[in-house]
Order: C-alpha cells, then sequence, then structure tokens
C-alpha cells in the first residue's frame, strides 16, 4: 500500500507528538498539519478527531498534488516537495 499525504485543520492545536496510524504527523502551523498515512481517510480524522476537544473543529483532506505555501514551519515547502508531485502549471 502507498502511503497518502492528508491535510489536516482545527480550531484547536493538534498535538505534534500525536501517536497514530501514520508515518509522520508535521505540525505546519497553529490547528494546521500534514499527516503522511497508509491508512484510510476516515482511520486519520478518527485518530486525530479523539485528541481534540469535544467542540473543535475538524478538516481531513487528501492531497494528490503539492499545495502552494507560504509563512508556514520551516521545511515545510521541502516535506510536501519529496512527497507529493508539483501541480500542472507548475
Amino acid at each position: 500500500m502507498t502511503a497518502t499525504i492528508y491535510l489536516a485543520w482545527a480550531s484547536a492545536p493538534i498535538p505534534g507528538d500525536l501517536a497514530g496510524p501514520w508515518t509522520e504527523l508535521r505540525p505546519l502551523a497553529e490547528g494546521l498539519a500534514a499527516v503522511e498515512s497508509e491508512e484510510t481517510l476516515s482511520r486519520v480524522y478518527h485518530e486525530i478527531k479523539w485528541s481534540l476537544p469535544d467542540d473543535a473543529a475538524l478538516v481531513v483532506a487528501p492531497l494528490e498534488r503539492r499545495p502552494k505555501l507560504k509563512y508556514l514551519s520551516q521545511g515545510a515547502t521541502t516535506w510536501f516537495r519529496e512527497r507529493l508531485p508539483a501541480r500542472a502549471e507548475d
């Protein structure tokens, strides 16, 4: 099985040291993280959801192409570049 890259946003901080079904969970900014996992979207979503306060909003989405980034944690662009192909217009 090949790994999928997910982008997760929550209205509460996502713990950077959160153990879960992923190869890596990389905090990008307050409440924003990139996740590399061979697990399903549902499994990744629920593992993050269970770590947050009950009233926290959460969105988790798979990425197929490298996103455009600005002012995120150091090394974020390289992290995505190593895992996702460039966008067609880049």
